[in-house]
């Protein structure tokens, strides 16, 4: 039996691009490697990364970054067509607004605003989401799927497509949790909070995928009504990704 390829790439400029494939999906067929690989942003690429991404045949990059983060940290790579699907960021603007209150800010208010924060992915940001799967459903892949850190826009729109493909929540909760393990936090970032809540706008936690799909529940009645109503994925599109997506 051959060996499964690395899930996590180790490249220089960017510390969480983690490959989607392998997990038993629909039927207990397994997602395709080197097809779908989500990360961090791409901006800090150096020519040996690229060279790896190249040698992997990614040629589509879907970018969920709002229109400032994508201007500190341009993404352009020969070859990879990138797409933008702005999520603006609402984090720190909203922890800087409690702290501008007077309210010393703590752990718990990060953690509050995180849950806010994927709470509004299907809340607000659903057709940003929904372009997501239109791309997908067409022959861009292999790619990649990143906003800044690769870990909350990113790990829900993973966590959507994991869904579709059948994988259980069990495995989609542990891949959302590897960015735990590989994400280095840029200390430079928002400086100016208190240590104990840039750690947890560093880290991914269950309550906030919890979060993201309780809201959804509230909104459609459960994830079935979301991902056709809201996403457009009715039974044809859904079988159209496993096949594209599963092997066998």
């Amino acid at each position: 039996m051959s060996e499964a390829p690395a899930r996590h790439l180790n490249l220089t400029g960017a510390s969480n691009f983690r490959d989607l494939g392998g997990y038993p999906g629909k039927d207990g067929r397994l997602v395709r490697w080197r097809q779908i690989f989500r990360s961090n942003h791409l901006g800090h690429l150096t020519e040996e990364d690229a060279a790896v991404l190249r040698s992997l045949g990614v040629r589509s990059a879907f970018d969920f970054r709002g229109t400032d983060e994508r201007t500190e940290a341009l993404c352009g790579i020969e070859g990879i067509e990138v797409h933008s699907l702005p999520v603006e960021p609402t984090v720190v603007a909203a922890l800087r607004a409690i702290r501008e209150s007077g309210t010393p800010l703590c752990r718990e208010h990060a953690l509050d605003v995180m849950q806010d924060s994927y709470r509004n992915y299907g809340q607000v940001n659903t057709p940003r989401f929904g372009a997501l799967f239109t791309h997908l459903l067409e022959d861009r892949a292999p790619l990649v799927i990143h906003c800044t850190a690769g870990k909350d826009r990113t790990g829900f729109a993973c966590a959507l497509i994991l869904h579709v493909l059948g994988v259980a929540d069990d495995v989609i909760s542990e891949d959302y949790l590897l960015t735990n393990r590989f994400y280095r936090r840029d200390p430079s970032v928002s400086s100016d909070l208190p240590d104990e809540v840039r750690q947890v706008l560093g880290s991914v936690q269950p309550p906030f995928l919890a979060a993201a799909f309780e809201a959804i529940n509230a909104d459609y009645g459960d994830l079935e009504n979301y991902l056709a109503s809201g996403l457009g994925l009715g039974p044809a599109e859904r079988t159209a990704l496993q096949e594209r997506y599963l092997e066998g």
